[in-house]
Order: structure tokens, then C-alpha cells, then sequence
């Protein structure tokens, strides 16, 4: 392993190379599994001359605006938008038919700084907060916002060729969720029972890779179906592989794994895929916590003892302190892979995992001062504060 400050500028990377005595080395392939480095892939690539994403197809997956026109100029089903060059100047947006819109960074990922906005005052506060905290992001866009179901979908394509690809739904939509801070979760769509949802995503999917020039690696695509029409909308798309435990439950499910195809195809080597269907309904979720500090939770080695959880882990060490409020997916506290016998049972047990981890947190409120800290503590373990014990002791 070389170790680079910053993998996703070209300065940081070469010097790495250099530094290690590789100036010279012949590569086989350059490949990123994350999209904060994605163009810089497709860019070192270019300069070690050996495989990987050519850097203007990256940066088509990175920037949104980029990448809605490539799908409405190819006919495709997709929100009208517009770019926002600096969120902190919006006064000439005063007279835009609002409607109901979705605000976004032109690039990020896990739904971060994301809102809907109604009208121009909406926006303007959303412009005044973006400045107050000095967010670095300020190109942002301002697209239709799409009613429906949204779903995912998470695959491999090799030589122009779709040779796989997994269909999921979210519980509901992602930032339906984030507003209304509630755990987003994701269930798998079963190729054979539910052969319908794929048969309408594949055209979709198919149309919107062949307009984005992906001839090889893996995928992560977001799709927005209206349950009245049927119609199938591209959302947006990464040249990666999906965020949360997208890697986890398509590998479960499907037996595909994700991670080792983006490196096979940046190698320029077919991925042997053998799908292997798995009859359960399967489904990952996000864990939230509570504002606070972090001082206990359940473990891992508890929480898969359950009949229906696979696997999970936590993303905060304990002594984290958790937001008031969660921003972006990134933030929850962890997240764990479900299984069921049927889709309303996976339902079911999703939100009993999320009521189980929640009864067992232990999370130590903010900005306690001294006195507030020892009654809580007192109330809490009350044995261990008369005999003058730790909170670290019961635990």
C-alpha cells in the first residue's frame, strides 16, 4: 500500500508514486470505488497509460447537471433542472416557477445537503444557512421533484454489455427519510417473483449506461417509477458500486460481487458472474441513534445472534458525540443486512431491529453541565454512584 494525503488530485497521487520509486512502473489498470476520486482515477489512468474510466466519462457520473443533459438529449425519462453557479447569490432565481423542487449540491453523494424548496423565500433560506456555514459546496441544482417509488439499481458492464444488474426499492424515498429523520433501508427486488419491476427498469438502465458512455465497471443507478403510469424516470447514476451495504446485499443475494468486478474491468478482464438467487427477501438499513454522546450500544456479536439479521456494523466508535440531526446517509450510527420469508415481514423486521438497537443505546445527552452530568449519571447507574464507581464500570 502507498499512501497518498489526497487520492483524489493528481499532485498527491504521483507523488506518492514517485516518492515510492514507481515513476517508472508499468500498471495494469487504475480503479476507484469512490466517487470523491473517480475523475482523478480516469485521470492517472490516462497519464500511467493502462485501464481504467476515460476522466470525461467519470466526470459525467460525478457532475449532475452534466449528466441530466446526456440523459434528456438520448430521449430518456428524467426531472427537468437547472444549475445554481453560487448558492450564496440567488437573487436572479426572484421570479422561477418554483412548483414543488428538489436543492442539491452538483456533486456529492449520500443525499447530503439536500432539501425541497416551494418558492424563492424557501430557497433564500436555504441560500443564508448554506452561508452561515460556510458550506464549501456552492454550485448547486434545483430539479423537478419526481413523485413515486425509488429504487436502485446496482450492476456490471463489460464491453458495452449489461451483464448483470440488481433491483432494489427503497422503504421510501431517501429524502423523504433524511427530512423526516427516520432510517433509510433498501430491499432487493427477487428476479423471479418480481420479474416485472426488472422488466420495466431494464430498458432504463440499459438506455441511460449507453448515454453515459460506461463500457466497463460496476454501477450504482437511482430510478424513480410513478405507480399510477408505470413509468420508469432516471434519477441519477455513479460509476461505482453502491453506497450503505449495497455491496453486502447484492453478494448475499445474488452471489455477485461487486468490488472485485470494478477491479476486474479496470484490469480489462470479463467478470465470471454466476448468479446464485437466494429465496429470502433481502434488505439493508441504516441504524440511527440520538443526539449526544456516544457511551454504549449493543454489539455486533449481539445483534446478528438475531434470526434475521445477517450482518451489520457500526460507523461511530463509543465517545462519538451524534448530531441533532442526521445531514446525509454517511452519518447514521450503522447499519445492518435483514432477511425475511416476504416483503412484508422484511418490513416488520426492519423496524423491530431499529427498536431493538434503540432500547439498548446509551447516549449521553449534550451540553450537560456539571450538576446536570452527575444527577444523569446517578439516575442512570445509581449503585455505582453511591459506592463512587465509573460509568464505564457496568458496561
Amino acid at each position: 500500500m502507498i499512501r497518498a494525503d489526497d487520492p483524489g488530485h493528481p499532485e498527491s497521487v504521483l507523488a506518492a508514486l514517485h516518492r515510492a520509486g514507481f515513476q517508472d512502473t508499468r500498471f495494469a489498470g487504475v480503479h476507484s470505488g469512490d466517487d470523491w476520486t473517480l475523475v482523478n482515477a480516469g485521470v492517472i489512468s490516462r497519464m500511467l497509460g493502462c485501464g481504467g474510466i476515460d476522466p470525461i466519462t467519470a466526470l459525467h457520473f460525478r457532475d449532475k447537471a452534466l449528466q441530466k443533459q446526456k440523459i434528456r438529449d438520448a430521449g430518456i425519462s428524467t426531472a427537468s433542472s437547472i444549475v445554481i453557479d453560487d448558492i450564496h447569490d440567488v437573487g436572479d432565481l426572484e421570479d422561477f416557477d418554483f412548483k414543488r423542487s428538489v436543492l442539491k449540491p452538483i456533486s456529492f453523494g449520500g443525499t447530503g445537503y439536500t432539501s425541497t424548496v416551494t418558492n424563492f423565500e424557501s430557497l433564500s433560506a436555504v441560500s443564508r444557512r448554506m452561508q452561515a456555514r460556510n458550506i464549501s459546496r456552492r454550485t448547486f441544482m434545483l430539479e423537478e421533484f419526481m413523485e413515486g417509488d425509488e429504487w436502485v439499481a446496482d450492476g456490471v458492464v463489460y464491453d458495452g454489455e449489461l451483464l448483470f444488474f440488481a433491483l432494489g426499492k427503497y422503504g421510501e424515498p431517501c429524502l423523504s427519510a433524511l427530512t423526516e429523520q427516520r432510517a433509510v433501508w433498501v430491499r432487493r427486488f427477487d428476479p423471479g417473483a418480481e420479474a416485472w419491476a426488472y422488466e420495466a427498469a431494464e430498458p432504463v438502465i440499459r438506455s441511460a449506461l449507453s448515454a453515459l458512455g460506461l463500457s466497463r465497471g460496476v454501477f450504482h443507478m437511482e430510478l424513480f417509477r410513478d405507480p399510477v403510469s408505470g413509468t420508469v424516470s432516471f434519477g441519477e447514476c455513479a460509476a461505482r458500486r453502491g453506497g450503505g451495504l449495497a455491496q453486502e446485499t447484492v453478494h448475499l443475494k445474488f452471489g455477485v460481487d461487486l468490488a472485485e468486478s470494478g477491479v476486474l474491468c479496470a484490469l480489462g478482464r470479463r467478470p465470471d458472474l454466476r448468479v446464485e438467487v437466494r429465496p429470502e427477501t433481502i434488505a439493508h438499513t441504516h441504524l440511527l441513534g440520538r443526539p449526544g454522546t456516544l457511551i454504549s450500544y449493543p454489539s455486533v456479536s449481539e445483534m446478528i445472534q438475531l434470526p434475521y439479521v445477517e450482518y451489520a456494523r457500526y460507523e461511530h466508535p463509543l465517545g462519538s458525540m451524534l448530531p441533532e440531526s442526521v445531514e446525509f446517509v454517511g452519518q447514521s450510527l450503522g447499519l445492518a443486512v435483514v432477511k425475511a420469508d416476504s416483503t412484508d415481514e422484511l418490513e416488520s423486521r426492519v423496524h423491530e431491529l431499529h427498536q431493538w438497537v434503540d432500547e439498548r443505546l446509551v447516549i449521553a445527552p449534550s451540553n450537560m453541565t456539571f450538576r446536570e452530568n452527575r444527577e444523569w449519571f446517578e439516575q442512570r447507574w445509581p449503585e455505582h454512584a453511591k459506592l463512587g464507581g465509573s460509568v464505564y464500570d457496568p458496561l
